[in-house]
């Protein structure tokens, strides 16, 4: 075989990362020079490092998150000062979602819940696990969707299998009455199976209201806190900073 059908080979066989580099890797061979073995085992890495980025990059669109270029490099921890970086880092290694725990964070709007569940579930899938964000009215939308076309059981079961489900936005738009049923059955599904990343700027004291079934959001949370986290974000909100005279801005 010459250079050109050697590469339309690698390619038939879908060996994308092996021909995207395959003369470079043949006049590095040459200028080095490296032994056969040596050659073979860096096509094969250049081969498993190609396969790694596209996966994490499928993962990525796969997650649907809403703001994906957030994550915990662009957060700015100084605005509230007495959050518990601890707690978020350790949930960034990923270590929760091997244990199937779960974690809520909570607090007023404009204080970085969202931004931080959507870094957390970005650093998860460079740990290897799948991810799922959805806004809590999506996430039931999708549902009663499912319910009409009749493919309600195989998309419940999509959610109650990902590793990690992040629901973001509790209590920020009006729900159907059947929210909190469809709510506590995911939980209670996942409950000790995978991690649930919830977020919310209610209080979980309103949730009974806010729901309007004390008995489900009673269930939902005992099952969220037995093996939860709770981050509890503010009480400064981002979205008004920029309001602040500049003094009280700056500190």
């Amino acid at each position: 075989m010459n250079l050109i059908e050697l590469d339309r080979a690698l390619k038939q066989l879908r060996l994308g990362g092996m021909a995207a580099v395959l003369e470079t890797r043949l006049r590095q061979a040459q200028s080095e020079p490296l032994a056969p073995i040596d050659l073979i085992s860096c096509l094969v890495s250049d081969e498993l490092a190609r396969r790694g980025e596209r996966l994490l990059e499928r993962r990525k669109k796969q997650a649907q998150f809403r703001d994906p270029q957030k994550s915990l490099d662009n957060f700015d921890f100084n605005f509230n000062k007495k959050m518990n970086r601890s707690l978020i880092f350790d949930l960034a290694t990923g270590a929760f979602i091997g244990r199937h725990e779960d974690a809520l964070f909570l607090g007023p709007p404009g204080t970085g819940k969202s931004h931080l569940a959507q870094a957390i579930g970005q650093a998860a899938i460079q740990q290897g696990y799948r991810v799922l964000y959805r806004e809590t009215h999506t996430l039931l939308d999708d549902l009663a969707d499912a319910t009409l076309d009749g493919t309600r059981k195989e998309h419940m079961e999509f959610l109650v299998t990902v590793p990690l489900l992040i629901i973001d936005d509790l209590g920020m738009r009006k729900l159907a009455l059947t929210a909190a049923e469809e709510l506590l059955e995911i939980i209670m599904r996942r409950y000790e199976r995978a991690s649930t990343m919830l977020t919310s700027n209610r209080p979980v004291e309103d949730w009974g209201k806010l729901l309007g079934d004390a008995a489900a959001v009673s269930a939902m949370l005992d099952r969220l806190l037995h093996h939860g986290h709770v981050l509890k974000c503010g009480p400064r909100s981002w979205r008004t900073k920029t309001d602040l005279p500049p003094q009280e801005a700056a500190g």
